[in-house]
This record gives C-alpha cells, structure tokens and sequence, in this order.
C-alpha cells in the first residue's frame, strides 16, 4: 500500500514545507471509497482515519491528528473515518508526457 505516516512531526518541518499555507478539507464520520489520481501530501489537524486498500477488507493503515501523511498515486481505497477529519493538504503536480 506504500503509505507513509510520520507521527508528530516538529512544527520546524511543518513550517518548511508550508503546511498551514495549504488548502482545507473536512468530513464526518463515515466510509467513504477514494482514488488517489495524484500523490496527496496531507496533515491532519483532528480525527482519526484507518485506510483500507482496495480488496484487502485485513489490511489497513492507520493515522490521526498530528500525523504527515504520503498517500500514493493510483490507490484505490476506502477511508473509514472514526473522529471528524479536518486536514491540509497539496497534491503533486502531474507529470507531463512530451
């Protein structure tokens, strides 16, 4: 599944990368099926989320409020959410075919 998850990051590291700087996202609690057209750099300021990848209802990754987040691109997965998640977040830019 390939997601990283760096616990606790130092607010040094949060403030090089820009963190606060980029775009919002919440929502309740729930289940809710994702795919990842890009690889999302997220940090979750509340809740708590376990991420289960396509077809594999065992395996799952989990990650809550203070958490760096790295979700790859091309996953498919369900994202079953606990405690309400408000987060930032960037996605890399596309990479161009010439």
């Amino acid at each position: 599944m390939n997601i990283i998850v760096e616990h606790n990051p130092s607010t040094i590291k949060l403030s090089e990368l820009g963190v606060m700087s980029w775009p919002k996202w919440s929502c309740q609690p729930g289940k809710y099926a994702l795919v990842f057209e890009e690889r999302e750099t997220c940090y979750l300021v509340k809740g708590k989320v376990k991420v289960y990848p396509k077809g594999s209802p065992s395996e799952f990754v989990e990650f809550g409020a203070g958490d760096l987040v790295i979700i790859p691109k091309g996953l498919s997965c369900t994202w079953d959410i606990s405690l309400f998640v408000d987060k930032h977040y960037k996605f890399d830019p596309p990479t161009s075919i010439l």
